[in-house]
């Protein structure tokens, strides 16, 4: 098979060349912008999965299709260490420029964009020793060519002024008879203060039945993390699991791509690709790519799968599970590895029907396996809760954020 047709694409956010079992999704978002087109009021969205399942693919598609219906959109992924405050105003600045053309009134523009400039701005410390030079990353200004206002979103409790700004930002893509969609990916990281102000915002806007919305990515844990911050989250939000694909789904996604470029599958190797991949979309694109370089002509066989299947394993233990693993310090090493042992075990009491990566695991029985007192594996426990590697959906357990990651750790050496 000529490598250079392949058309498969295992990477980081990036579309596959057949977006399969997305559907359900899609539609929802298309009902959300028409309600708000119409003045209806609607909730925020939050998509909620493990890696790998392609949540900032599907972000990206749900933002190009409020582009299609001429929305104002930004898109920012949030970072531990960074406060929302410098990125949901850029985010908002590029939405406002969007919308700006379309606008009768550029006056208005203006004062929106002076009230965002003070937003911004109100980041830099005010404060500091005496003759201490601004740091390189405090002296940042938003390219904003409008003095700032006052008044304003500038107070510097970030509660009180992302309301206003948020609330600015919708009266103006009001006046254009449009929205503003802000698209959040890796939610879970930000700050509890600043997911405790975009609750907040959004909890205003709804009220107000202003047009802008929030749709956010994060693991699965994001529900928890909204709940901890506002309690009305879970009223405030419609949240949208996104999980592995069925098999219908991940069939299509292997031979739509195929048979556009004349390419067949046989079924024994559909079969062999979902048991390889379980449906986890990156997995499907990692394997895909792997036994399209490797089979011969078409059809492609499950000899093919075979032959290829260590290849696309290889490339997953260095870029997908390895990566992550090195990350991880040797105390942390210890606790996953102990995680993936009662997962396994888990599966196996359970008669095999479920995926080691969905086995939660209770944190007391890792302390019991690891001979240690609960409290005194905390540390571990939160430093890999923070590194995105494992989450705690239910009190007292963990799982991890990776798929199959369990399997991936029991192959490596202690």
């Amino acid at each position: 098979m000529d490598p250079v047709r392949n058309p498969y694409a295992p990477g980081a956010g990036q579309r596959p060349p057949e977006l399969a079992g997305r559907g359900r999704e899609l539609d929802v978002f298309d009902v959300v912008l028409e309600r708000i087109a119409r003045g209806r009021p609607e909730r925020s969205l939050m998509l909620t999965g493990l890696r790998g399942v392609g949540k900032t693919v599907l972000l990206n598609t749900l933002r190009s299709q409020a582009i299609n219906q001429l929305w104002g959109t930004g898109k920012i992924e949030a970072r531990p260490d960074q406060s929302l405050r410098r990125p949901i105003a850029a985010a908002l600045h590029m939405a406002v420029r969007e919308l700006a053309p379309r606008h009768r009134a550029p006056d208005r523009i203006d004062a929106f964009l002076g009230v965002l400039k003070a937003f911004a701005q109100r980041s830099v410390p005010t404060t500091g020793r005496a003759g201490a030079a601004p740091r390189l990353r405090d002296r940042w200004q938003p390219g904003i060519d409008v003095p700032a206002s006052s008044g304003r979103a500038d107070s510097g409790d970030i509660e009180i002024d992302l309301v206003e700004l948020l609330t600015d930002a919708a009266a103006v893509a009001g006046d254009v008879g449009t929205g503003i969609a802000v698209f959040i990916d890796e939610m879970q990281d930000l700050g509890a203060e600043d997911i405790s102000a975009l609750c907040a915002a959004c909890h205003e806007l709804s009220q107000l039945g202003a047009p802008l919305i929030v749709v956010g990515a994060g693991l699965p844990h994001l529900p928890a993390v909204l709940s901890a911050a506002k309690s009305y989250s879970e009223r405030l939000f419609r949240y949208l699991r996104i999980d592995r694909l069925d098999r219908i789904a991940a069939d299509q996604a292997l031979c739509a791509p195929a048979e556009r470029e004349q390419v067949e599958y046989e079924q024994k190797a559909l079969d062999l690709l979902y048991e390889s991949s379980g449906g986890y979309p990156y997995f499907v694109q990692a394997y895909g790519k792997a036994t399209w370089d490797h089979a011969p002509r078409s059809p492609i066989t499950a000899a093919d799968v075979r032959v290829a299947a260590p290849e696309a394993e290889a490339e997953l233990a260095v870029g997908f599970f390895g990566s992550r693993f090195e990350r991880a310090t040797p105390a942390e090493r210890e606790y996953m590895r102990a995680m993936a042992t009662l997962s396994q075990v888990a599966g196996e009491a359970d008669g095999g029907g479920r995926d080691d990566m969905d086995a939660a695991v209770p944190t007391a029985e890792i302390a019991r396996a690891l001979g240690r007192k609960p409290a005194s594996l905390s540390p571990a426990r939160d430093a890999l809760i923070k590194k995105g590697l494992i989450y705690s959906g239910e009190r007292g357990t963990v799982a991890f954020t990776v798929p199959h990651f369990g399997r991936y750790l029991r192959t490596q050496p202690a």
